[in-house]
């Protein structure tokens, strides 16, 4: 008799591409059957048991409204979580559910920095950052990160002279799309940075449950200096692959930033649904062998990715990464760079995030040629769309 774990494993390897391909899936459905979709930050797992027997038993009860004051379940939960992350002492006001993450990005651009202004990110980074910013009528002060020997790093004079002016840092922990987790050092850095130009921050902490690095995670605002001005954004869809079920929060130990951020967006925000608490609750309580055998089987097509790519594309670029199941792959050097999505679409039949995305309008030249690929399948369907990719470079070079 096969055990929970391996019973999990093979059901990551057989991948129906059929199911897979179901209506309701923005990801299978936007290209033609033909394609293998890599692009939109989804995994193609099966959620995990204990979260689908929690939603079905959730649906033998009334769907009135739920406990919108706090979950008395979900809250404590979630603040022994982010105990683990160094987020410990949080005040009684200190998380407020959110609908999603990214309303909150817009939530926090909107209630602490006004029209005309400034707001400071990296650059490459996940496209709402950049949004946000513009969307609200703001600027991007979008500092490019710099590539080191051992993956991007952040431009320190750059980001101090971007931040002159500014009162909002926007700071995405892991970071989407170059899978890069900030080092002890590095924060400490940006906490000075922080600190020194009098920054709010808002960190993004969606993929913190998605590392390989094996050592714990240390959110941001775990150093005291910096508790009073940041506000934490986390959520459950990237670890546990429920990104349909929209939920997310806002934590910081400063209970009236909280407030304040959360006042500005009012009624435009809405609020989170009953069966998202529900998916929230069963993941902090019974999913973790479900995370911890799933990233296993993520790094394990990480390390294969990456090195089939060294044997036989090593012109790519490409750091390993160090968070997310997302590769952030420099194709500059090929041929067909200045319509690589477009050209991997035609020839090879998958689908990517062509680099662009992820940079304001005005930087978005400087990343052509960059795709972001989405590993999370199965290794038939990876292996697959890796030998489609190679095939049709070879082909144009």
């Amino acid at each position: 008799m096969t055990s929970l774990p391996q019973q999990a494993e093979e059901a990551r390897d057989r991948l129906d591409v059929t199911a897979l391909r179901h209506p309701d899936s923005i990801k299978w459905t936007l290209y033609p059957p033909d394609v293998i979709p890599m692009w939109v930050a989804d995994m193609d797992y099966p959620v995990a048991p204990p979260i689908v027997a929690a939603l079905q038993e959730r649906l033998t009860r009334g769907l009135g409204y739920h406990q919108l004051r706090g979950d008395p379940e979900l809250l404590p939960l979630l603040r022994a979580h982010l105990a683990t992350q160094g987020l410990d002492d949080l005040p009684e006001d200190g998380i407020a559910l959110l609908p999603g993450v990214v309303p909150g990005l817009y939530a926090a651009v909107h209630a602490l920095t006004t029209p005309g202004e400034p707001v400071v990110t990296m650059v490459p980074i996940y496209h709402p950052f950049h949004l946000a910013i513009t969307d609200l009528g703001r600027r991007v002060a979008g500092v490019p990160l710099r590539e080191g020997e051992g993956g991007y790093e952040v431009n320190w004079a750059a980001m101090d002279a971007a931040a002159r002016g500014s009162r909002l840092l926007m700071l995405c922990h892991p970071h989407n799309p170059t899978g890069r987790v900030w080092s002890a050092g590095e924060l400490e850095k940006l906490r000075d940075l922080a600190i020194a130009r009098d920054l709010f921050v808002v960190s993004d902490e969606l993929h913190a449950d998605l590392r390989f690095t094996g050592q714990a995670f240390e959110a941001f605002a775990a150093d005291p200096r910096v508790r009073s001005r940041t506000i934490t954004l986390t959520g459950p869809c990237k670890a546990y692959n429920t990104a349909g079920l929209g939920i997310g929060a806002m934590v910081g130990h400063n209970a009236a930033l909280i407030k304040r951020v959360k006042s500005a967006a009012g009624g435009l925000m809405g609020h989170e649904g009953a069966l998202s608490v529900t998916m929230w609750r069963a993941a902090l309580r019974d999913g973790g062998p479900w995370l911890k055998d799933t990233l296993a089987y993520l790094q394990a097509n990480r390390d294969f990715m990456m090195d089939y790519l060294q044997t036989n594309q090593p012109w790519v670029r490409a750091h390993m990464p160090e968070a997310t199941y997302l590769a952030w792959l420099d194709l500059r050097d090929h041929p067909r760079a200045g319509d690589i999505q477009q050209f991997l679409l035609d020839e090879a039949k998958i689908a990517i995030h062509d680099g662009p995305v992820f940079a304001p309008e005005a930087q978005k030249t400087q990343y052509q040629g960059f795709i972001r690929v989405n590993f999370a399948t199965s290794r038939a369907i990876l292996t697959e769309a890796l030998d489609r990719m190679s095939a049709a470079l070879d082909a144009a070079r």
